[in-house]
């Protein structure tokens, strides 16, 4: 399964469409109004499936997880020096990204791959290809890219 995550050009707040190879919708994530970045995640009919929250006083970043308005866990930035890496605590899984920050893989504890994330360079807004082999965590990998957004987004702004 493949997804593309793509800034929508003209919003307030951070707001996203995550769209299938066909082209459909997917995916609405929408910015609310917050202390950090706090993004809702929507399926195509507006029904709320998850949220990233950003945790604002850390030494490191750290991103808290909600699924179904449950927190499950949190992704956090892992303290490296070339390439960029981190944790998502409550699957086990770790994402490293390149140097350029535009390439990501995320493995399980075993090594095995769950996703790449790939900028597309050239476009007007951040565009993100998201390959996910299996279907059932796109949901997580989703939350992962958009804390990795978030974080670069909010680095760069200083």
């Amino acid at each position: 399964m493949k997804l593309l995550f793509r800034q929508r050009i003209f919003s307030w707040f951070d707001s996203y469409d995550i769209y299938d190879e066909e082209g459909h919708t997917v995916f609405v994530v929408k910015g609310q109004l917050a202390w950090g970045h706090c993004l809702k995640i929507c399926n195509a009919f507006g029904q709320e499936l998850g949220m990233v929250r950003e945790k604002i006083i850390t030494l490191l970043p750290r991103f808290d997880l909600y699924e179904g308005g449950r927190r499950i866990g949190r992704v956090k930035k892992d303290l490296t020096l070339l390439s960029p890496s981190f944790t998502l605590d409550f699957n086990g899984w770790k994402a490293k990204g390149n140097f350029v920050e535009w390439d990501y893989t995320i493995k399980d504890r075993d090594g095995n791959r769950i996703a790449t994330i790939s900028k597309e360079l050239l476009r007007l807004t951040d565009t993100y290809v998201l390959d996910i082999p299996n279907p059932a965590n796109a949901l997580y990998v989703l939350m992962f890219a958009l804390a990795m957004d978030a974080e670069k987004c909010s680095r760069d702004k200083d």
